[in-house]
């Protein structure tokens, strides 16, 4: 007679699945993960996992979720530990750099994958959505405090991009040999946010180099 699962058996089960898949996603990438493989890794016939998810994509889909989940949980609580926009900024930049280098798995399969398309899951949808609301935030607080004067959705893309290649550059350890990662980020971000001091006008509005304007009438 099969064994009555509890409530608590089957979140077990699901949580050491996606435990599994969450490491060997990040490490084979999507399509070097399949339903059976995941199935001998669990010590389970590989039909199991289909009576708790509907297929590979829906088992991705919700271990980016959960690791959405808990980076945003982590930015959102640097945000609210301090009321100064620039020591926000900072700490905010910090509990993303932690959460990377203390979850290399889970910062892959968030980033790092070629994926198939999963935003019509609910979960995967809401908890992006409010992680990549800290991409502009800190830029946007920095602006009404009069601390940058350049377009904060720039300077906000510009900061996760730099943050993000520090990140992956470390994981990769291609760091080795260059700076000190802490002195490296902090010039970096310094760098950003005093080239953002100044406004500087969209490319269509600046002026062209003189070989390129019009000549003059005579």
């Amino acid at each position: 007679m099969p064994k009555i699962l509890t409530d608590d058996d089957i979140a077990d089960f699901r949580a050491e699945l996606c435990r599994v898949a969450t490491e060997r996603f990040a490490k084979y990438g999507y399509d070097g993960v399949t339903m059976r493989q995941l199935a001998d890794e669990l010590g389970c016939s590989p039909k199991t996992p289909y009576r708790y998810f509907q297929d590979k994509a829906d088992i991705l889909a919700t271990v980016r979720a959960a690791a959405f989940g808990r980076f945003a949980d982590a930015l959102e609580a640097a945000a609210a530990s301090s009321a100064d926009p620039a020591e926000r900024s900072s700490r905010v930049g910090r509990a993303y750099i932690d959460f990377a280098l203390a979850n290399p798995a889970a910062y892959r399969i968030m980033f790092d994958l070629n994926v198939p398309e999963s935003m019509n899951h609910a979960e995967l949808r809401r908890e992006s959505a409010r992680a990549r609301q800290f991409i502009t935030r800190q830029a946007e607080d920095l602006s009404r405090a009069g601390l940058i004067e350049a377009d904060p959705q720039v300077v906000g893309w510009s900061m996760w991009a730099a943050v993000h290649g520090l990140v992956v550059l470390k994981l990769a350890g291609l760091l080795r040999e260059g700076p000190d990662f802490d002195v490296l980020h902090k010039t970096m971000m310094r760098l950003i946010v005093e080239g953002a001091r100044t406004k500087h006008a969209p490319v269509s509005e600046r002026r062209k180099p003189a070989a390129e304007q019009a000549p003059m009438k005579n």
